[in-house]
């Protein structure tokens, strides 16, 4: 909408009416952000969960006051990786528009800490180049320097960082993975 009042100067001359229709739709949407964060009215303005599936059977009352169709709410079933309903025990419409979707007890996948088993730590991949920039701030993170950096791309065979699209590497190991953006992978 923002867009849409600012680019009106150009199909009108006045360019006042269209500064004050930009500042009115950002004084509107803080207006909402504002009394959303209060007890009082966040109900009314955002809404609460919707529950569409109870242990496997939909309730139909919901979905109409919620305005999907059938055919939607198996759609986005579906999308989670669900395709029968008779698995779902809550499909719950949330106020942000999006849908939980929780299984049956049996079907949640195993984990180690079902089976009694030391979890694997998990690191997570950091960025180190993006689009030929070095991301300092994470090769700071992992302890290391541009040196390290330049020797390993130059390790996989890349003496440019340049021309590297996406480089990266997990937070707690020394190797690279290293994407050139046109199909090849180091």
């Amino acid at each position: 909408m923002i867009a849409t009042i600012a680019t009106h100067p150009m199909l009108a001359d006045d360019g006042k009416q269209t500064l004050l229709g930009v500042l009115l739709i950002i004084l509107i949407h803080w207006i909402f952000t504002k009394l959303s964060l209060h007890k009082a009215t966040k109900r009314f303005l955002v809404g609460d969960p919707s529950i569409l599936v109870k242990h496997g059977k939909i309730v139909k009352r919901n979905l109409r006051r919620s305005d999907i169709s059938l055919i939607e709410l198996l759609a986005h079933i579906r999308s989670k990786g669900y395709p029968d309903l008779r698995d779902i025990q809550y499909a719950i419409l949330e106020p942000t528009g999006d849908l939980t979707v929780l299984p049956k007890d049996e079907l949640y996948p195993v984990t180690p800490e079902v089976l009694n088993l030391p979890a694997n730590k998990r690191d997570i991949a950091l960025s180190l180049v993006v689009d030929g920039q070095i991301q300092a701030r994470n090769l700071q993170f992992i302890g290391k320097d541009v040196h390290w950096l330049k020797e390993q791309l130059q390790k996989k065979g890349f003496q440019d960082i340049g021309k590297v699209f996406y480089a990266a590497t997990m937070e707690h190991r020394d190797d690279l993975f290293v994407d050139d953006g046109k199909g090849y992978q180091a």
